[in-house]
């Protein structure tokens, strides 16, 4: 796979999402316009995008929380190629990034449903907050994680 830094104005990159908001509108039932009010991408500004053979097929991204803390967002895989371990080079690739952009440490939420991605975070050190951070605080379907970068 071939990753590519790049903005959300990426044309590949809004064609992934636009898959994933159909995913997660399946995959959150009732609660997906909770979720998809803080899934903009207009406070994003470094995306990563991932195409084999000219197709694109694994994105996500990094936005500023503060000043040390960035948060992990719109994680995505087509599915065609899911379980090859595309998701964790894409988060290996925004990881690196964080930390080229002087972050310590990277927050992310994922709803309970999604065992997948839950697995990955785990797979990759991210560990679970006692409490959900900003505005998923008080969220039942909700996992906030976190892990420090070097």
């Amino acid at each position: 796979m071939i990753l590519s830094r790049t903005t959300p104005a990426h044309t590949d990159y809004q064609r992934l999402i636009v898959a994933l908001d159909q995913d997660l509108a399946v995959t959150d039932g009732e609660d997906h316009a909770f979720y998809n009010q803080f899934n903009g991408s207009e406070d994003i500004q470094h995306v990563v995008v991932g195409e084999i053979d000219g197709t694109p097929v694994a994105c996500g991204a990094i936005k500023a929380y503060d000043k040390t803390t960035a948060e992990v967002k719109r994680m995505y895989t087509v599915n065609g190629a899911r379980g090859k371990g595309l998701a964790g080079e894409v988060l290996s690739a925004l990881e690196a990034w964080a930390c080229e952009l002087s972050y310590r440490r990277l927050i992310l939420e994922t709803g309970k449903r999604q065992t997948a991605a839950i697995r990955l975070y785990e797979k990759h050190g991210y560990r679970r907050l006692t409490e959900n951070y900003g505005q998923y605080r008080g969220v039942a379907n909700s996992v906030c994680m976190e892990k420090d970068l070097p």
